[in-house]
């Protein structure tokens, strides 16, 4: 089957009556994970950002906290996970300040890591191609905003 493009769908979920569009999202929330997180984040955390934020920066520390230090390799593997974990969380918001500062957090704490960074190369890498992605997120920003930040990059 083949999907059909967002137009149409925009087309068509005009014609829904609203019923039937809350059948639809609770119908979609059921089938993935990803859809029902979204829709959470949709309805009760986007209302404020900064709290949104402030959870998923304790969330990434204890996550940080509960690393498997024994092995390196274990670290990279949690270290890819919760990244991966932290980019799905910045897509639900869509805010580019909110994706600068959640990566900027994520930089600090693997910079304060048991295991150093910088003595191993996916690590390393890891760690530098988040800060590029901060540097191409904080062109997005205000003028104000992107030196505050810069400021905060430049000391990682």
């Amino acid at each position: 089957m083949k999907p059909a493009s967002i137009a149409e769908l925009k087309r068509e979920l005009k014609e829904q009556s609203a019923p039937e569009l809350l059948e639809l999202c609770l119908r979609m929330a059921k089938f993935k994970k990803d859809n029902k997180e979204l829709l959470t984040y949709l309805i009760f955390e986007a209302v404020d950002e900064g709290s949104y934020i402030q959870n998923i920066k304790d969330e990434l520390e204890e996550e940080f906290a509960e690393i498997n230090t024994d092995s390196v390799y274990y670290a990279k593997k949690n270290l890819r996970r919760i990244l991966r974990n932290l980019k799905k969380q910045i897509r639900y918001s869509g805010d580019k300040q909110t994706e600068v500062e959640l990566l900027l957090h994520f930089c600090k704490l693997l910079k304060e890591f048991e295991i150093p960074y910088h003595d191993y190369t996916t690590l390393l890498n890891m760690f530098e191609s988040q800060k590029k992605r901060i540097r191409t997120a904080l062109q997005g920003l205000h003028e104000d905003l992107q030196y505050d930040y810069q400021e905060q990059l430049r000391t990682l």
